[in-house]
């Protein structure tokens, strides 16, 4: 999926905008010789302290669209938990960065946002072939 980052502020550019920064930070890069994919939320947030505030300021940002989209106060909390775990647990040491790899709380937020458009707003979906 190729970066696309429309500016209106219209249900269908949220969409795209949220779609295309899930996959910047969560399944932008592939780790040679594996299948995994990782994004920028897992590499800055190798950098301690800066990395997880960089990481958690993006993910907020995927909670702000929503809050802008009109979704409920418990899809917000539940977005904005998914990114307080993610960035509390991935400041730990060693084993944070290894969680930053299983837990992707943006793709989480992702699923959330998806669900709300596709209820209110239908005709924002993208049939992939």
């Amino acid at each position: 999926m190729p970066v696309d980052f429309p500016m209106g502020s219209d249900p269908g550019s949220v969409r795209r905008r949220i779609e295309s920064l899930e996959v910047l930070l969560e399944r932008s890069l592939t780790i040679p010789g594996t299948s995994k994919a990782v994004g920028l939320d897992a590499i800055v947030g190798l950098v301690p302290v800066a990395g997880d505030v960089v990481a958690a300021a993006l993910g907020l940002y995927l909670v702000w669209e929503a809050r802008n989209l009109g979704m409920s106060k418990f899809q917000l909390a539940r977005m904005a938990t998914n990114v307080g775990v993610d960035t509390l647990l991935g400041a730990v040491p060693l084993a944070g960065d290894l969680f930053d790899f299983v837990f992707r709380s943006n793709s989480r937020n992702l699923k959330i946002v998806r669900k709300h458009l596709d209820k209110h707003h239908p005709e924002t979906q993208i049939i992939e072939a």
